[in-house]
């Protein structure tokens, strides 16, 4: 049996015995006694508030499987500790569109790779005015937003598209803090 339905059968057979007991003739002699008065008591149904997380990693594995992504043994481990987007995909393609729906939860309407000039907004900008430190580490960017040569792709990077310029938060893989180094020591290699 399964564990649902032996509850069932212990409530059916527990509403059974009561309904017996209130309609058998000893109860119609019996004098009520006045209850006592009783606060009800309602159980909370509001969530509790989940502690605010001390850092939040995105790592993007552009054109990988979610079997590909989970290969290496690093992901693999972070992913099982953490916690995963098993249901996340491109809303487009080329690039460019998803990386923006991904920060914006738009992509503005464009459909290719190149640059475009967007409103400042975001999720980079929506963290810097809640006072929420942020950085944004660039593979292959050794320079600017704008001035980084190959493998740097920047349309890989949404964060310059809004409001036109590169925040200071967006900063090349290798510029790592010391702390940083030793968590985004394995996640770097080979994205």
């Amino acid at each position: 049996m399964t564990h649902r339905f032996e509850l069932s059968i212990i409530a059916a057979t527990m509403l059974a015995a009561v309904a017996l007991g209130a309609c058998s003739p000893a109860s119609a002699h019996r004098v009520a006694s006045s209850p006592t008065p009783v606060a009800a008591v309602e159980p909370d149904t509001s969530p509790s508030p989940a502690p605010a997380p001390s850092h939040v990693f995105v790592v993007v594995m552009e054109n990988r499987s979610y079997e590909q992504a989970l290969a290496g043994g690093y992901t693999a481990q972070l992913a099982a500790k953490y916690g995963v987007a098993t249901n996340y995909h491109g809303v487009s393609h080329p690039s460019l569109p998803n990386y923006l729906a991904m920060t914006s939860g738009s992509t503005w309407g464009v459909t290719d790779d190149g640059y475009h000039a967007l409103p400042a907004s975001g999720l980079g900008q929506q963290l810097t005015q809640a006072g929420i430190p942020w950085r944004a580490y660039m593979e292959g960017m050794s320079r600017t937003c704008f001035a980084s040569p190959y493998p740097y792709a920047l349309k890989h990077n949404p964060f310059p598209y809004y409001g036109g310029k590169c925040p200071a938060e967006v900063v090349p893989f290798s510029s790592r803090l010391p702390g940083e180094r030793r968590a985004l020591h394995h996640v770097g290699r080979g994205l």
